[in-house]
């Protein structure tokens, strides 16, 4: 088995796949539709507390086997499972993740003009609640309809969110390049945020995302989300950590690169964060309306936010061609490590020097049928589809995932054996902090957060939309078809064995 040409390029392939769209696109809009500043609290106990430790479990997994998400297994083969439920997840992930990741191509090609097509009110998809940051005042025919005018507090839309809705698809509602791809998204984040914070009513905006709602952070679903979102962004259950660590060198430290891999991947979610709410300050100021109610609450807000930044930096198109080619790059570098992990894991279970020679026709393979599933998602109802996805494929069965591989391993295949594996690898044994967050404290904060958020459960919304009861129920069965599984294997494997 091949190993990473040195360890830089392996924490900035791992940077690469961990900071992608979940930390531009993902975490705002969480963020927005938990309260802003009620998300951040729960957000840091999870990575504390659960995500720091788990994604070092992953990593110290992957190097020690030297295999992908199914040979890592053979520790405990009962528990197969977990590695095809993984595989269950990344192929959902990976679905939906291209259909975003041409969301920001179509941007990227349609910014390539001299005036951005959503800085005015003027466009033939515009509506008469169109008020664009630009246009010096709202709309002329929310001014002369009385009705419109009277309630215009609470349907003005920005031109940028009315792009989203009616032209996008939001429609109807080698090393070099390592290099270049995790850091390029921070220089123009950068820019953004300069920007940003120059705006008047940025400083509300950033208020809001700072100050708790104490009264959401009782709320389960905030807890919920601020668990799954840790999963999503570090890239926990997906199978890709124990990919891309099962080419590490043997002996290389993973406890410190879990470290500073994690902390750079959540301090990019807040400052991705502190970009956008400085905007939506913005926005809400020039609107007359309250942040909450700037724009929406779900996967659109990346694509309205962000563009109606760029409309207010001098040579805009050229900001926006740069900023959505950042977000290209990074939707393909996890998209790039989840077709490695799928592949990966196929040649590792077949194992025969056959399919080794064709793995290039298993990558093709793969692609071409995560391409297939992924054409519905763009059509006209394509986004209410990527949403439940994004709440139900790829949200509860990443944490549930994560619990009972965290319980097989400390449990089944024994804490003292794998303590024992780690310290003959690194040289020392796993601090005191991670032995005790993985045998107790990981497993039972999962625990208590699945339970209380099936206890508040509430169907899921897309704006004014509330999914019919078949949708939601489609939304479970993907959910479930991931952590079944594990059951499944396990009842198979008993089944199968002797005596």
């Amino acid at each position: 088995r091949g190993n990473w040409g040195n360890q830089i390029e392996f924490v900035l392939t791992s940077v690469g796949y961990a900071v992608g769209l979940g930390n531009v696109w993902r975490f705002p809009y969480l963020c927005y539709r938990n309260g802003g500043g009620a998300f951040m609290f729960p957000y840091f106990i999870m990575l504390v507390f659960c995500g720091i430790p788990l994604f070092f479990m992953e990593l110290s997994f992957g190097q020690f086997a030297s295999q992908g998400c199914l040979g890592v297994w053979r520790v405990s083969p009962m528990f197969k499972g977990v590695g095809y439920g993984m595989m269950v997840v990344s192929t959902y992930i990976g679905i939906y993740y291209n259909v975003v990741i041409c969301i920001a191509f179509y941007y990227f090609f349609v910014s390539m003009t001299r005036v951005l097509p959503w800085t005015y009110c003027s466009n033939p998809w515009n509506t008469p609640d169109c008020a664009g940051v630009l246009d010096g005042n709202i709309s002329s025919h929310a001014a002369l309809n009385l009705t419109h005018l009277l309630n215009s507090t609470q349907k003005r839309t920005s031109p940028s969110e009315e792009y989203w809705r009616y032209q996008g698809v939001g429609w109807g509602t080698g090393e070099l390049v390592v290099y270049f791809t995790a850091t390029f998204p921070y220089v123009v984040l950068t820019i953004l945020f300069v920007r940003g914070i120059t705006l008047e009513g940025a400083v509300t905006g950033i208020m809001y995302y700072l100050t708790p709602q104490w009264d959401k952070i009782l709320n389960a679903k905030v807890w919920g989300d601020a668990a799954s979102q840790i999963f999503y962004s570090l890239g926990c259950a997906w199978g890709g950590l124990i990919t891309m660590a099962s080419y590490n060198k043997f002996h290389n430290n993973c406890y410190r690169d879990s470290i500073i891999i994690s902390i750079t991947n959540c301090a990019t979610s807040v400052y991705a964060g502190f970009v956008i709410f400085s905007i939506l300050g913005f926005m809400a100021n020039h609107l007359g309306v309250d942040v909450s109610k700037v724009a929406d609450h779900g996967p659109g807000l990346a694509f309205v936010a962000y563009p109606e930044a760029l409309t207010l930096l001098p040579i805009s198109p050229l900001w926006s061609i740069l900023f959505f080619f950042m977000l290209i790059l990074l939707g393909l570098g996890t998209q790039f490590c989840l077709l490695e992990t799928l592949v990966t894991a196929i040649v590792d279970e077949v194992g025969n020097e056959w399919i080794i020679r064709r793995k290039t026709f298993v990558t093709l393979g793969v692609a071409v049928a995560g391409f297939l599933l992924g054409v519905p998602l763009t059509t006209q109802a394509g986004i209410y589809w990527l949403l439940l996805m994004d709440n139900y494929a790829a949200s509860f069965s990443l944490v549930i995932i994560s619990c009972i591989m965290c319980v097989a391993i400390m449990y089944i295949y024994g804490h003292r054996n794998y303590f024992k594996d780690i310290e003959m690898m690194l040289g020392f044994p796993p601090p005191i902090f991670f032995q005790i967050c993985w045998r107790f404290i990981s497993p039972a904060i999962i625990f208590f957060i699945l339970i209380f958020t099936v206890i508040q459960y509430r169907p899921i919304s897309y704006n004014e939309y509330v999914y019919p009861t078949w949708a939601i129920s489609i939304g479970f069965l993907m959910a479930l078809s991931s952590v079944i599984c594990i059951p499944i294997y396990a009842i198979y494997k008993v089944c199968r064995s002797e005596g």
